[in-house]
Protein backbone atom coordinates (compact mmCIF):
# COMPACT_ATOMS: atom_id res chain seq x y z
CA UNK A 1 0.00 0.00 0.00
CA UNK A 2 1.42 3.39 -0.98
CA UNK A 3 2.66 5.70 1.88
CA UNK A 4 0.42 8.45 2.46
CA UNK A 5 1.67 11.97 1.16
CA UNK A 6 3.32 14.17 3.27
CA UNK A 7 1.16 17.26 2.22
CA UNK A 8 -1.99 18.11 1.42
CA UNK A 9 -3.37 21.69 0.05
CA UNK A 10 -7.02 22.28 -0.57
CA UNK A 11 -8.21 25.04 -2.79
CA UNK A 12 -11.67 26.32 -2.98
CA UNK A 13 -13.20 27.75 -5.74
CA UNK A 14 -13.87 31.08 -3.57
CA UNK A 15 -11.51 33.51 -5.14
CA UNK A 16 -11.89 36.27 -2.52
CA UNK A 17 -10.73 34.11 0.57
CA UNK A 18 -7.04 34.49 1.30
CA UNK A 19 -6.34 31.86 4.03
CA UNK A 20 -3.38 29.82 3.92
CA UNK A 21 -3.15 27.56 8.08
CA UNK A 22 -0.75 24.53 7.75
CA UNK A 23 -1.23 23.45 4.42
CA UNK A 24 -4.82 24.83 3.56
CA UNK A 25 -4.96 27.33 0.87
CA UNK A 26 -7.64 29.69 -0.42
CA UNK A 27 -8.38 30.53 -3.10
CA UNK A 28 -8.38 27.52 -5.15
CA UNK A 29 -6.51 24.64 -3.21
CA UNK A 30 -5.97 21.81 -0.04
CA UNK A 31 -2.58 20.80 0.66
CA UNK A 32 -2.01 17.29 2.54
CA UNK A 33 1.56 16.40 2.23
CA UNK A 34 1.99 20.04 1.91
CA UNK A 35 15.17 19.58 -1.03
CA UNK A 36 24.12 20.06 -3.15
CA UNK A 37 23.01 23.35 -0.15
CA UNK A 38 24.04 26.18 -1.78
CA UNK A 39 24.58 29.69 -0.25
CA UNK A 40 21.63 32.29 -0.93
CA UNK A 41 23.73 35.53 -0.89
CA UNK A 42 20.91 37.66 -1.98
CA UNK A 43 18.59 36.83 0.25
CA UNK A 44 21.21 38.51 3.28
CA UNK A 45 20.11 42.27 1.46
CA UNK A 46 17.67 44.29 2.57
CA UNK A 47 14.53 44.40 0.10
CA UNK A 48 12.22 47.77 -0.30
CA UNK A 49 8.54 46.65 -1.39
CA UNK A 50 5.32 48.02 -1.38
CA UNK A 51 3.51 47.00 1.38
CA UNK A 52 0.06 45.61 -0.02
CA UNK A 53 -1.61 43.86 3.32
CA UNK A 54 -2.80 40.70 3.15
CA UNK A 55 -5.69 40.47 5.13
CA UNK A 56 -7.71 43.08 7.34
CA UNK A 57 -10.14 42.69 10.09
CA UNK A 58 -10.67 45.88 10.35
CA UNK A 59 -13.15 48.69 9.03
CA UNK A 60 -11.02 51.26 8.87
CA UNK A 61 -8.77 52.02 5.88
CA UNK A 62 -5.42 50.26 5.42
CA UNK A 63 -2.53 52.47 5.75
CA UNK A 64 -0.44 52.41 2.80
CA UNK A 65 3.19 52.20 3.96
CA UNK A 66 6.61 50.83 2.77
CA UNK A 67 8.28 48.20 4.66
CA UNK A 68 12.60 47.04 4.62
CA UNK A 69 13.13 43.23 5.28
CA UNK A 70 16.11 41.55 6.19
CA UNK A 71 17.57 38.18 6.93
CA UNK A 72 20.58 37.65 9.52
CA UNK A 73 21.68 34.10 10.40
CA UNK A 74 19.19 32.94 13.19
CA UNK A 75 16.81 35.93 12.68
CA UNK A 76 14.68 38.20 10.27
CA UNK A 77 13.89 41.81 10.87
CA UNK A 78 10.85 43.54 9.38
CA UNK A 79 11.31 47.85 9.31
CA UNK A 80 7.95 49.84 8.73
CA UNK A 81 7.83 53.37 7.75
CA UNK A 82 4.84 54.75 10.89
CA UNK A 83 6.10 58.46 9.78
CA UNK A 84 2.53 60.42 9.60
CA UNK A 85 0.99 58.27 11.66
CA UNK A 86 0.87 60.45 14.70
CA UNK A 87 2.24 57.41 16.72
CA UNK A 88 2.95 58.80 20.22
CA UNK A 89 4.38 56.06 21.76
CA UNK A 90 4.64 52.62 22.01
CA UNK A 91 0.99 51.76 23.44
CA UNK A 92 -0.37 53.63 20.27
CA UNK A 93 0.97 50.06 18.29
CA UNK A 94 -0.31 46.46 18.35
CA UNK A 95 2.16 43.78 17.82
CA UNK A 96 0.41 40.35 17.84
CA UNK A 97 2.12 37.25 16.50
CA UNK A 98 2.20 33.30 17.25
CA UNK A 99 4.50 30.87 15.24
CA UNK A 100 3.48 31.47 11.82
CA UNK A 101 1.06 35.10 11.52
CA UNK A 102 1.85 38.27 11.85
CA UNK A 103 -0.30 41.48 12.69
CA UNK A 104 0.53 45.00 13.16
CA UNK A 105 -1.81 47.18 13.85
CA UNK A 106 -2.09 51.20 14.68
CA UNK A 107 -4.55 51.37 17.66
CA UNK A 108 -7.04 54.49 17.00
CA UNK A 109 -10.02 54.62 18.99
CA UNK A 110 -13.11 52.58 16.90
CA UNK A 111 -10.75 52.38 14.13
CA UNK A 112 -7.62 50.20 14.34
CA UNK A 113 -5.81 50.91 11.39
CA UNK A 114 -3.93 47.60 10.25
CA UNK A 115 -0.41 48.24 8.94
CA UNK A 116 0.21 43.94 8.12
CA UNK A 117 -1.49 41.24 8.36
CA UNK A 118 -0.27 37.94 7.01
CA UNK A 119 -0.70 34.03 7.62
CA UNK A 120 1.20 32.67 7.36
CA UNK A 121 5.02 34.00 7.23
CA UNK A 122 7.67 32.37 4.94
CA UNK A 123 8.38 29.74 7.83
CA UNK A 124 7.93 29.50 11.67
CA UNK A 125 9.21 31.93 14.21
CA UNK A 126 9.66 32.03 17.80
CA UNK A 127 6.95 34.24 18.70
CA UNK A 128 7.97 34.44 22.77
CA UNK A 129 10.96 35.60 21.59
CA UNK A 130 9.64 38.83 19.25
CA UNK A 131 10.82 42.49 20.11
CA UNK A 132 9.90 45.11 18.63
CA UNK A 133 10.65 49.12 19.21
CA UNK A 134 10.17 52.54 17.48
CA UNK A 135 13.17 53.73 16.02
CA UNK A 136 12.86 57.27 14.80
CA UNK A 137 10.10 57.31 12.14
CA UNK A 138 10.13 53.09 11.93
CA UNK A 139 8.37 50.50 13.91
CA UNK A 140 11.28 47.79 14.02
CA UNK A 141 10.10 44.27 14.49
CA UNK A 142 12.81 41.29 14.91
CA UNK A 143 11.31 37.85 14.81
CA UNK A 144 13.72 34.25 15.78
CA UNK A 145 13.99 31.76 13.53
CA UNK A 146 12.91 28.59 14.37
CA UNK A 147 15.25 27.25 11.65
CA UNK A 148 18.51 29.15 11.55
CA UNK A 149 19.08 27.65 8.31
CA UNK A 150 16.56 28.56 5.64
CA UNK A 151 17.04 31.91 4.31
CA UNK A 152 13.81 34.19 3.77
CA UNK A 153 13.41 36.18 0.69
CA UNK A 154 10.53 37.97 2.27
CA UNK A 155 8.72 38.26 5.82
CA UNK A 156 5.33 36.66 4.35
CA UNK A 157 4.90 33.47 2.00
CA UNK A 158 3.68 34.19 -1.49
CA UNK A 159 4.35 33.36 -5.05
CA UNK A 160 7.32 35.96 -5.06
CA UNK A 161 8.94 34.26 -2.04
CA UNK A 162 8.23 30.95 -3.01
CA UNK A 163 9.75 30.96 -6.33
CA UNK A 164 12.43 33.03 -5.02
CA UNK A 165 13.69 30.56 -1.93
CA UNK A 166 12.78 27.86 -3.86
CA UNK A 167 16.13 27.16 -4.99
CA UNK A 168 17.95 26.59 -1.71
CA UNK A 169 15.36 23.89 -1.50
CA UNK A 170 14.74 21.92 -4.61
CA UNK A 171 18.66 22.30 -5.32
CA UNK A 172 17.83 21.57 -8.88
CA UNK A 173 15.38 18.59 -8.25
CA UNK A 174 12.84 18.37 -11.07
CA UNK A 175 8.91 18.76 -10.36
CA UNK A 176 6.33 15.99 -12.02
CA UNK A 177 2.79 16.93 -11.66
CA UNK A 178 0.46 14.33 -12.35
CA UNK A 179 -3.45 13.46 -12.31
CA UNK A 180 -6.56 13.34 -14.23
CA UNK A 181 -6.38 16.43 -16.24
CA UNK A 182 -3.45 16.98 -19.09
CA UNK A 183 -4.72 20.48 -19.42
CA UNK A 184 -4.69 21.09 -15.84
CA UNK A 185 -1.23 19.54 -15.59
CA UNK A 186 0.43 21.52 -17.96
CA UNK A 187 -0.91 24.71 -17.16
CA UNK A 188 0.41 24.45 -13.59
CA UNK A 189 3.75 22.85 -15.02
CA UNK A 190 4.07 26.71 -17.40
CA UNK A 191 3.41 28.15 -14.17
CA UNK A 192 5.76 26.82 -12.25
CA UNK A 193 8.33 26.70 -14.40
CA UNK A 194 8.08 30.35 -15.21
CA UNK A 195 8.26 31.01 -11.73
CA UNK A 196 11.04 29.09 -10.72
CA UNK A 197 13.10 29.69 -14.00
CA UNK A 198 12.70 25.89 -15.04
CA UNK A 199 12.31 24.02 -18.54
CA UNK A 200 8.68 23.35 -18.74
CA UNK A 201 8.17 20.04 -20.07
CA UNK A 202 4.79 18.20 -21.16
CA UNK A 203 5.27 14.26 -22.28
CA UNK A 204 2.01 14.86 -24.20
CA UNK A 205 3.76 17.34 -26.46
CA UNK A 206 6.61 15.09 -26.84
CA UNK A 207 5.11 12.02 -27.36
CA UNK A 208 3.09 13.86 -30.17
CA UNK A 209 5.94 15.83 -31.85
CA UNK A 210 7.77 12.17 -32.13
CA UNK A 211 5.04 10.53 -33.42
CA UNK A 212 3.70 12.74 -35.67
CA UNK A 213 0.34 12.31 -34.44
CA UNK A 214 -2.31 13.31 -31.33
CA UNK A 215 -2.39 11.00 -28.27
CA UNK A 216 -6.20 10.70 -28.62
CA UNK A 217 -5.58 8.98 -32.12
CA UNK A 218 -2.83 7.16 -31.11
CA UNK A 219 -5.18 6.00 -28.10
CA UNK A 220 -8.16 4.52 -31.13
CA UNK A 221 -5.36 3.22 -33.06
CA UNK A 222 -3.28 1.38 -30.58
CA UNK A 223 -4.62 1.23 -27.52
CA UNK A 224 -3.83 2.96 -23.78
CA UNK A 225 -1.63 0.40 -22.88
CA UNK A 226 0.99 1.41 -25.87
CA UNK A 227 0.67 5.12 -24.99
CA UNK A 228 1.85 4.74 -21.15
CA UNK A 229 4.65 2.47 -22.28
CA UNK A 230 5.78 5.08 -24.63
CA UNK A 231 5.11 7.52 -21.74
CA UNK A 232 6.93 5.68 -19.61
CA UNK A 233 10.25 5.82 -22.07
CA UNK A 234 9.67 9.15 -22.47
CA UNK A 235 9.76 9.63 -18.72
CA UNK A 236 13.34 7.40 -18.62
CA UNK A 237 14.87 9.65 -20.83
CA UNK A 238 14.54 13.12 -19.20
CA UNK A 239 15.01 11.48 -15.66
CA UNK A 240 18.25 12.57 -15.66
CA UNK A 241 16.97 16.05 -16.29
CA UNK A 242 17.55 19.05 -13.84
CA UNK A 243 15.65 21.74 -13.17
CA UNK A 244 12.50 21.02 -15.47
CA UNK A 245 8.48 21.02 -14.47
CA UNK A 246 7.05 17.56 -16.16
CA UNK A 247 3.35 17.84 -17.14
CA UNK A 248 2.04 14.06 -17.41
CA UNK A 249 -0.36 12.50 -19.25
CA UNK A 250 -3.36 12.80 -17.10
CA UNK A 251 -6.10 9.51 -17.07
CA UNK A 252 -5.02 5.85 -17.30
CA UNK A 253 -4.06 5.52 -20.65
CA UNK A 254 -0.88 7.95 -18.82
CA UNK A 255 2.34 6.10 -16.89
CA UNK A 256 1.27 8.06 -13.86
CA UNK A 257 -2.30 6.47 -13.75
CA UNK A 258 -0.11 3.11 -13.41
CA UNK A 259 1.85 1.75 -10.23
CA UNK A 260 3.68 -0.33 -12.06
CA UNK A 261 5.14 2.87 -14.22
CA UNK A 262 6.61 5.09 -11.84
CA UNK A 263 9.77 3.83 -11.86
CA UNK A 264 11.27 7.12 -13.63
CA UNK A 265 8.85 9.86 -11.49
CA UNK A 266 10.34 9.43 -8.30
CA UNK A 267 13.73 10.85 -9.96
CA UNK A 268 11.52 13.87 -9.31
CA UNK A 269 9.22 15.78 -6.35
CA UNK A 270 5.51 14.51 -7.68
CA UNK A 271 2.67 16.50 -7.41
CA UNK A 272 -1.10 14.97 -7.41
CA UNK A 273 -3.13 17.60 -8.64
CA UNK A 274 -6.32 15.88 -7.76
CA UNK A 275 -10.30 17.27 -8.34
CA UNK A 276 -11.99 16.98 -5.91
CA UNK A 277 -15.91 17.52 -4.67
CA UNK A 278 -14.77 17.75 -0.61
CA UNK A 279 -16.12 21.03 0.59
CA UNK A 280 -13.46 21.36 3.36
CA UNK A 281 -10.07 20.53 4.38
CA UNK A 282 -11.18 17.70 6.76
CA UNK A 283 -13.08 16.29 3.92
CA UNK A 284 -10.85 16.43 1.27
CA UNK A 285 -7.81 15.28 3.97
CA UNK A 286 -10.45 12.12 4.70
CA UNK A 287 -10.52 11.31 0.56
CA UNK A 288 -6.88 11.17 0.45
CA UNK A 289 -6.90 8.80 3.40
CA UNK A 290 -9.48 6.70 2.08
CA UNK A 291 -7.40 6.62 -1.20
CA UNK A 292 -4.08 5.69 0.18
CA UNK A 293 -5.94 2.63 2.50
CA UNK A 294 -8.19 1.48 -1.14
CA UNK A 295 -4.65 0.90 -2.60
CA UNK A 296 -6.04 1.35 -6.14
CA UNK A 297 -5.09 4.69 -7.23
CA UNK A 298 -1.68 5.18 -8.25
CA UNK A 299 -1.56 8.60 -8.10
CA UNK A 300 -0.88 8.09 -4.03
CA UNK A 301 2.81 7.07 -4.77
CA UNK A 302 3.22 10.84 -5.24
CA UNK A 303 4.85 13.18 -3.01
CA UNK A 304 2.47 15.84 -2.24
CA UNK A 305 -0.86 16.06 -2.81
CA UNK A 306 -3.04 19.41 -4.11
CA UNK A 307 -6.99 18.87 -4.20
CA UNK A 308 -8.53 21.51 -6.60
CA UNK A 309 -11.92 22.00 -5.70
CA UNK A 310 -13.17 22.96 -9.62
CA UNK A 311 -10.70 24.33 -12.29
CA UNK A 312 -10.40 27.79 -13.68
CA UNK A 313 -7.32 28.60 -15.53
CA UNK A 314 -7.16 32.19 -14.13
CA UNK A 315 -6.50 30.78 -11.11
CA UNK A 316 -3.66 28.47 -12.16
CA UNK A 317 -1.04 30.71 -10.18
CA UNK A 318 -3.16 30.00 -7.06
CA UNK A 319 -2.41 26.02 -7.68
CA UNK A 320 1.19 26.58 -8.40
CA UNK A 321 1.84 28.65 -5.22
CA UNK A 322 -0.28 25.31 -3.49
CA UNK A 323 2.42 23.47 -4.71
CA UNK A 324 4.90 25.16 -4.03
CA UNK A 325 3.97 25.66 0.13
CA UNK A 326 3.38 21.84 0.14
CA UNK A 327 6.79 21.10 -1.40
CA UNK A 328 8.63 23.61 1.11
CA UNK A 329 6.35 21.93 3.63
CA UNK A 330 7.63 18.66 2.77
CA UNK A 331 11.19 19.47 1.93
CA UNK A 332 11.59 21.19 5.89
CA UNK A 333 10.45 17.85 7.17
CA UNK A 334 13.22 16.20 5.76
CA UNK A 335 16.24 18.03 4.78
CA UNK A 336 17.97 15.35 2.96
CA UNK A 337 15.33 14.62 0.57
CA UNK A 338 16.99 16.35 -2.49
CA UNK A 339 20.31 14.34 -2.06
CA UNK A 340 18.15 11.30 -1.67
CA UNK A 341 16.48 12.07 -4.90
CA UNK A 342 20.03 13.02 -6.64
CA UNK A 343 21.34 9.56 -5.42
CA UNK A 344 18.13 7.78 -6.17
CA UNK A 345 18.72 9.07 -10.18
CA UNK A 346 22.50 8.27 -10.05
CA UNK A 347 21.88 4.27 -9.36
CA UNK A 348 19.62 4.32 -12.65
CA UNK A 349 16.45 4.95 -11.38
CA UNK A 350 15.68 1.08 -10.41
CA UNK A 351 12.34 1.97 -8.59
CA UNK A 352 13.89 1.13 -4.99
CA UNK A 353 12.88 4.53 -3.93
CA UNK A 354 11.94 5.77 -1.17
CA UNK A 355 14.06 2.90 0.56
CA UNK A 356 17.06 2.89 -1.63
CA UNK A 357 18.73 -0.31 -2.43
CA UNK A 358 22.85 -0.66 -2.02
CA UNK A 359 24.91 0.10 -5.76
CA UNK A 360 24.37 -3.19 -7.60
CA UNK A 361 21.26 -4.55 -6.05
CA UNK A 362 18.88 -6.49 -9.10
CA UNK A 363 15.05 -5.27 -8.91
CA UNK A 364 14.47 -8.14 -10.41
CA UNK A 365 15.61 -10.17 -7.92
CA UNK A 366 12.56 -9.33 -5.66
CA UNK A 367 9.80 -9.16 -8.36
CA UNK A 368 9.67 -5.65 -8.90
CA UNK A 369 7.92 -5.52 -6.02
CA UNK A 370 9.21 -1.91 -5.40
CA UNK A 371 8.10 -0.55 -8.82
CA UNK A 372 4.95 0.09 -7.65
CA UNK A 373 3.09 0.34 -4.29
CA UNK A 374 -0.67 -0.32 -5.11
Amino acid sequence: MAAAPACLCYLSQNPTISNLNLSLFKPNVLSLRSFFHSPFPSLSQKHYLRLRPCKCSSTAPLSTTTYEFSDGSSEVELRLNIGGLDIRSSRDILVDTNDTSLAIRVLRPGSPITLIETNPLFDRIKSSETIWYIDDDQLVVNFKKQDPDLKWPDIMESWESLTAGSSQLLQGTSIYLVGDSTEINQNVAQELATGLGYTPLSTKELLEAYTKQTVDSWLLAEGSDSVAEAESAVLESISSHARAVVATLGGKHGAAGRSDKWQHLYAGFTVWLSQTEALDEDSAREETDNNVKDGIISYTNSDVVVKLQGWDPAYTKNVAQACLSALKQLILSDKKLPGKKSLYIRLGCRGDWPNIKPPGWDPSSEGNATLGTQ
